[in-house]
């Protein structure tokens, strides 16, 4: 099946044009083309079409998925939310009280890769040491890097924050054949992409299939 992906922006990647009026056909679980909607669409009349508002991209990259994952607890909203608040919950001593299971991680990261979805994020990079929560990535569609190996800035759970550019976030390049990961965020360019944060991601794609839709 075809589906053509179209924004008011596309940004395909670190040294690529912003094209307005981009699409991203897909088929199957992968790019097939890249270019101006009007003329894919007149090229693939059949093919499914998606209109999203704002700017499409390659999908994000997070670091520090140990950290995120392992070390960090979200609680369960709404049954835990009145006893621990909405927060996520880190520090030893805090994550020592709450008497962690290994079962209570890997729902704590199934929580926590939907959050990350919501921020258009496709993939994550971190060495991560307990079952439950690897296989709460796995299952969510995200891809699991290997740790960097020198740290960076403090893991967030929002890709852009302490960036320079958006395109330090972007995981890979929108072009013909590759695997069809991408986000589309409510905002009209790379500069407001940066400064109103990952949180205006309206849609994530990974494997050509919506994971994430704004409602």
């Amino acid at each position: 099946m075809l589906t053509l992906h179209t924004a008011e922006l596309l940004l395909a990647g670190p040294g690529a044009a912003p094209q307005p009026g981009g699409a991203v056909l897909v088929e199957g679980d992968r790019i097939s083309r890249v270019g101006p909607h009007a003329e894919l669409g007149a090229d693939f009349p059949h093919a499914r079409v998606r209109r999203w508002p704002g700017v499409l991209t390659p999908g994000l990259l997070v670091r520090g998925a140990d950290v995120l994952l392992e070390r960090t607890y979200y609680p369960d909203d709404p049954y835990e939310t009145i006893e621990l608040g909405a927060e996520p919950i880190s520090g030893a001593e805090a994550l020592a009280a709450l008497k962690m299971t290994e079962s209570r991680w890997g729902n704590s990261a199934r929580r926590a890769t939907q959050k990350l979805l919501a921020r258009g994020v496709v993939a994550v990079a971190g060495r991560l040491t307990v079952p439950a929560v690897r296989t709460a990535v796995v299952r969510s569609g995200l891809t699991l890097l290997p740790a960097a190996a020198t740290p960076s800035d403090p893991p967030s759970l929002d890709p852009f924050a302490g960036r320079d550019a958006a395109e330090q976030a972007f995981f890979g390049i929108l072009e013909p054949g590759v695997p069809a990961r991408f986000a589309v965020f409510a905002v009209p360019d790379a500069r407001a992409l940066l400064d109103q944060g990952a949180t205006s991601c309206v849609a994530t794609v990974i494997g050509g299939r919506l994971l994430h839709r704004r409602r």
